[in-house]
């Protein structure tokens, strides 16, 4: 198969989110180069919105040569990109049509095409404008690039969090956690939805109480982020009675903190509760 002149895409979000298995492909054929894997992914981004027009066709039962052509171009793809998951469903598919037996097709159409949309998403989304600085250009082995993330991953400070309207209080966050970990500090809780389009901390620390906006409230934004369904939560509160704490653990805070905190305690928290992403 021909492929493009290579574009960038952002693997350490792939592999975040456990898509695509470039480890896999890296260790399959340890000659592709990066330039070449990457030329793969650009393909799979420019087919994914006719492969899944496609396979709603199938799902509803349509015959349509085309759809089927495209069919046929994504399973080879899809075996070069080593990405399994829609392989059986796929051949399926393509078996049942071969038999003409379209109601059949169209279940296994029908079983892949949601997670097809979102997994085609998450790929086209990952298009980059760049490597990394220092990364392996494009006619290095892929693995010496996955090596070099590995290495960007290992020396990384975990991400904390901080939501607080409170200027001194994020000022005392940093200055007690900043020599261990990476702090992000959000005096505005309306702007954390589009912070984590950017960014992603392996724990939260949100003020309880905040005009517009409370901790509560931001729970449901961040919950709505796959990469956060389990990411630590812990509220900063001024009032840590135990109606409060109820009410934090029942919305999926793993903690409080009463304010004003102790530095100790602040650190011992966090160390316990937060949970590093692992991306590779």
């Amino acid at each position: 198969m021909e492929t493009k002149s290579g574009g960038c895409f952002d693997l350490a979000a792939l592999l975040a989110k456990g898509e695509p298995d470039v480890r896999h492909a890296a260790e399959s054929d340890p000659s592709i180069t990066v330039g070449e894997y990457f030329a793969l992914l650009e393909n799979f981004a420019d087919m994914a919105p006719r492969a899944l027009d496609a396979l709603r066709k199938f799902a509803e039962r349509e015959e349509d040569k085309q759809a089927w052509r495209t069919v046929e171009a994504l399973i080879p793809l899809l075996n070069q990109l080593k990405i399994g998951r829609f392989l059986p469903d796929l051949y399926a598919l393509s078996n049942a049509r071969g038999k003409g037996d379209l109601r059949l097709a169209a279940l296994h159409a029908k079983a892949m095409t949601e997670e097809f949309n979102r997994f085609s998403l998450q790929i086209i989304s990952a298009q980059a404008d760049a490597l990394p600085d220092g990364a392996p250009g494009g006619q290095a082995p892929l693995k010496e690039l996955l090596q070099f993330l590995d290495d960007e991953e290992a020396n990384r400070k975990m991400m904390v969090l901080a939501v607080d309207d409170s200027p001194d209080i994020l000022t005392a966050v940093s200055a007690v956690l900043s020599k261990t970990y990476n702090v992000f500090k959000l005096p505005k809780p309306e702007m954390l939805e589009s912070v984590l389009a950017q960014v992603t901390p392996e724990l939260f620390l949100l003020d309880y109480k905040m005009p517009g906006l409370s901790g509560f409230d931001l729970i449901p934004v961040i919950r709505g982020f796959e990469e956060h369904k389990d990411t630590p939560i812990i509220f900063l509160t001024s009032e840590g009675t135990m109606d409060h704490v109820s009410a934090a653990i029942a919305l999926g805070a793993c903690d409080f903190i009463v304010k004003p905190f102790l530095a100790d305690m602040l650190c011992q928290k966090v160390s316990k509760h937060i949970l590093r992403k692992k991306k590779f």
